[in-house]
C-alpha cells in the first residue's frame, strides 16, 4: 500500500524531513531525525491502593441484556503516528515491584483510578493478542504480508509485555492446490518473525473458511480441492432445512467416510497437524506454544448455526438446525431407529422457525414449547452427541501428533453464544449444538472431553456485560461465562478466554480482568482481539498497555500506568517508519 509519511513524522519528532518518496512495506528511508522523540522517564508515583479478594457472584437463574453486533466502537479513524513511536522501545516486560504494603491477594478495588489486577503472586494472566488474518499470503511464492510492517508491530507488542500472539493457520491457503502437498513457506517467515522478537505463538488449526462471520475482513476459502469434491458432492457441506448449503466446513456427518479422494475428514486434519509438527518440530514447545485446533466455523466446535453471508443471519436471531445433509439425515435415521421411533427420523424439527425468529415466534423453542417434549428431548441429545463426538474424533488425532509435544498445550474454542440466555429453551444454543437450557448443562461434558485429551477450554465474550446488550434479546454473557468457568472447574480443565468484538474502553478491559482472575482460579492465557490500527491509536494503545500489566499482576493505579505507558521512548527512526507502515496498512 503505497504511502507518504516523511511530513507527518517530521512533525512528530520536530524536525523537518525531505520528503523521499513514497513509503511502503518494502521500502524505507534511509535515515531521519527523530531525537526529539526521546521523554525522560517518569518519576516514580505512589498510590494508597485498597486490596481485596476477588469473587465470582452466583450465577443467576435469570439473566440481564447485552450488546453484541456491531459494536459501537468499532469506528476507525486515522492513527496517531506518535503512538507508534511510544510503543517501540526497549524491553519493559519485567514488571516493577509493586510499593510495599499494597499487594494482597491478585484483587484490587478502584480507587482513585485503581483496578483490579489478575492473578496472584506477580504471575498474573498471560496475553496474547490476535494476529491479522490475512497476515500469510495464499498461492506459490506466499510470505507474511506487509512484512515489514509485521515486524515493527510485534516489537511494539513486546514492548507492552504481550506474552506473544495468536495466528490462523488456514487449511484453504497451506494445502491449497492438491491433496497431501503443504506449503508452509509463509508461516515459517513468521515463525522466524516471531521467535526473533521473543513472542511467543498460539497456532490455529483453521480447518475453516474465512469470510461470512463477524470480523472476517478477508476470504480465505477452504482448499481448491476439497471445493472441487462439494461441487461433486453438495451433502459435504452443512445444510439447513430449505436446502441452503454452507461450506465454511466440511459437514460433520461424513467425519469418517473417505470422501475426500480417499480419505476421511478427520483423516485429512490429522495429516495436517502431523506435517505442521514435522515442519516446525524446532519452534515446538520454545515459540510455539499452543495448538488451538478448528473445530467448525469460525475455529468453534459448533454448527454453523448463524450464518452472516448474505444477510441469512441477523443478531439476535435464534439460527438454524443444520442437519439436512445426507450424512447428518442418515445417523438420524439410525438414531431412532434404535431407538424405536423410526418415524422420528425423516427430518429434524419442522416447527423450529427459520433463522431471525425468537423463541417465543415459534412452537419448538418458546417457554413451553417441544424442545422439552419427548421428541425434543431425543433430537437434541441425537444432535448435541453428534458434535461431541465430532470433537473427540479430532481432540484424538490432534493428541496422536501434538499431546506428547513437551510445552505444547491443545486447546478448543468454544462459542459464546448469549442471546436469547435468559430464556428457558436457550435457542440459539441449542441450534449451534450446545445442549444447554435452563434445565440442563450443555458445557459440562464438553469440558470432560477436553479433560480426557488434556486440552484447554477456550471461550469467548469475556469482554461483555448484561446491561450493554439490549434487554428484550434476554443476552446473559454474564452468567453464562460463570457457567463455562464453573464446567471447566468441574471438570478439571484449564479455562482460557477471548473476547468476541475488538474493545478498546476502560469497562471492557476491566470486565476482562475481573472475569480472568476467575474469582482465584486464573485463567492460562488470555487471547486479545486484534492486531489492527485502532489497536495502535494513542488513547487506545494506552490503555491496552495498562490492561496488559494488570493481566499480569502488576498492581498499580491507573494512572500511573497509564503514565507509564505514556512514556514509552526510544524508537529508532527505522522503526518508527515501519509502524507508521503498520499503523496504516494492516
Amino acid at each position: 500500500m503505497a504511502l507518504n509519511v516523511a511530513h507527518q513524522i517530521g512533525a512528530i519528532s520536530g524536525t523537518p524531513i525531505a520528503d523521499s518518496g513514497v513509503a511502503s512495506s518494502d521500502h524505507t528511508p534511509s535515515s531521519v531525525h527523530a531525537a526529539a522523540l526521546w521523554r525522560a522517564p517518569a518519576s516514580n508515583v505512589h498510590c494508597r491502593i485498597t486490596t481485596q479478594g476477588l469473587g465470582v457472584p452466583d450465577c443467576d437463574s435469570a439473566s440481564p441484556p447485552l450488546s453484541p453486533y456491531p459494536s459501537p466502537l468499532l469506528g476507525a479513524t486515522r492513527p496517531d503516528l506518535t503512538v507508534a513511536c511510544q510503543a517501540l522501545v526497549s524491553e519493559v516486560d519485567a514488571p516493577a515491584a509493586a510499593p510495599a504494603g499494597e499487594a494482597n491477594g491478585g484483587g484490587m478495588v478502584r480507587d482513585h483510578g485503581v483496578v483490579e489486577a489478575a492473578g496472584k503472586g506477580g504471575n498474573g494472566v498471560p496475553v496474547y493478542v490476535m494476529l491479522p488474518l490475512d497476515t500469510v499470503r495464499p498461492g506459490p511464492g506466499g510470505g507474511v504480508n506487509r512484512k515489514k510492517a509485521m515486524q515493527a508491530s510485534l516489537q511494539a507488542l513486546r514492548s507492552a509485555g504481550v506474552e506473544g500472539v495468536m495466528v490462523d493457520v488456514w487449511w484453504g491457503t497451506v494445502e491449497r492446490e492438491r491433496p497431501g502437498e503443504y506449503d508452509w513457506g509463509g508461516y515459517a517467515e513468521l515463525m522466524e518473525m516471531a521467535r526473533r522478537s521473543g513472542l511467543k505463538v498460539q497456532a490455529v488449526m483453521s480447518f475453516h473458511q474465512c469470510g461470512g462471520n463477524v470480523g472476517d475482513s478477508c476470504m480465505v476459502p477452504l482448499p481448491k480441492w476439497v471445493m472441487e469434491e462439494m461441487e461433486k458432492d453438495p451433502d459435504l457441506a452443512y445444510t439447513d432445512q430449505w436446502g441452503r448449503r454452507n461450506h465454511e466446513y466440511v459437514s460433520l456427518g461424513c467425519d469418517a467416510l473417505p470422501v475426500l479422494r480417499g480419505r476421511t475428514p478427520v483423516q485429512c486434519y490429522a495429516d495436517f497437524m502431523r506435517s505442521f509438527r514435522d515442519q516446525f518440530a524446532s519452534f515446538l514447545g520454545s515459540t510455539i506454544v499452543e495448538v488451538q485446533v478448528g473445530m467448525g466455523p469460525a475455529g468453534e466446535l459448533r454448527y454453523p448455526s448463524y450464518p452472516e453471508m448474505s444477510g441469512t443471519w441477523k443478531f439476535p436471531g435464534i439460527g438454524a438446525f443444520q442437519c439436512y445433509d445426507k450424512y447428518m439425515l442418515n445417523s438420524l435415521k439410525a438414531a431412532a431407529e434404535a431407538m424405536g421411533k423410526p418415524e422420528w427420523g425423516d427430518t429434524g424439527p419442522t416447527d423450529a422457525g427459520g433463522y431471525n425468529d425468537w423463541p417465543e415466534d415459534t412452537p419448538f423453542f418458546r417457554h413451553d414449547g417441544g424442545w422439552s417434549g419427548a421428541y425434543g428431548v431425543f433430537f437434541l441429545s441425537w444432535y448435541s452427541q453428534m458434535l461431541l463426538d465430532h470433537g473427540e474424533r479430532v481432540l484424538l488425532a490432534a493428541s496422536a501428533f501434538l499431546g506428547e509435544v513437551p510445552g505444547v498445550k491443545v486447546s478448543v474454542k468454544v462459542a459464546g453464544i448469549h442471546w436469547h440466555y435468559g430464556t428457558q429453551s436457550h435457542a440459539a444454543e441449542l441450534t449451534a449444538g450446545y445442549y444447554n437450557t435452563r434445565e440442563r448443562d450443555g458445557y459440562l461434558p464438553i469440558a470432560r472431553i477436553l479433560r480426557r485429551h488434556g486440552a484447554v477450554f477456550n471461550f469467548t465474550c469475556v469482554e461483555m456485560r448484561d446491561h450493554e446488550q439490549p434487554e428484550e434479546a434476554r443476552c446473559g454473557p454474564e452468567p453464562l461465562v460463570r457457567q463455562v468457568g464453573a464446567a471447566a472447574r468441574g471438570a478439571g480443565v484449564r479455562l482460557a478466554g477471548e473476547n468476541a468484538l475488538p474493545r478498546y474502553d476502560e469497562a471492557a478491559h476491566d470486565q476482562i480482568v475481573r472475569t480472568a482472575a476467575g474469582g482465584g482460579e486464573a485463567m492460562c492465557a488470555f487471547t486479545y482481539l486484534r492486531m489492527c490500527p485502532q489497536l495502535f491509536e494513542a488513547e487506545n494503545w494506552r490503555r491496552f498497555v495498562g490492561f496488559v500489566k494488570r493481566m499480569r499482576g502488576v498492581e498499580r493505579c491507573l494512572e500511573q500506568v497509564e503514565r507509564e505507558a505514556e512514556h514509552f521512548a526510544g524508537a529508532t527512526p527505522q522503526l518508527v517508519l515501519e509502524a507508521a507502515v503498520a499503523l496504516t496498512s494492516s
